[in-house]
């Protein structure tokens, strides 16, 4: 998810540089909306396993 989301990034600032600046806003509201998912995904894993009595890594 955290590679999917650097990929729109970067597509982002390429295409901002070039001038495309619809693309670039779009890939950057993906990325945006990728890196927020992977945060919260990421919570609910460090919680469940905090649940289980696994101490964080």
């Amino acid at each position: 998810m955290l590679g999917w989301a650097l990929t729109f990034l970067i597509v982002a600032l390429i295409a901002a540089a070039l001038g495309f600046t619809g693309i670039a806003g779009t890939a950057s509201s993906i990325a945006q909306i990728l890196f927020l998912v992977f945060l919260v995904l990421f919570v609910v894993a460090m919680v469940a396993r905090a649940v289980r009595g696994k101490p964080p890594v």
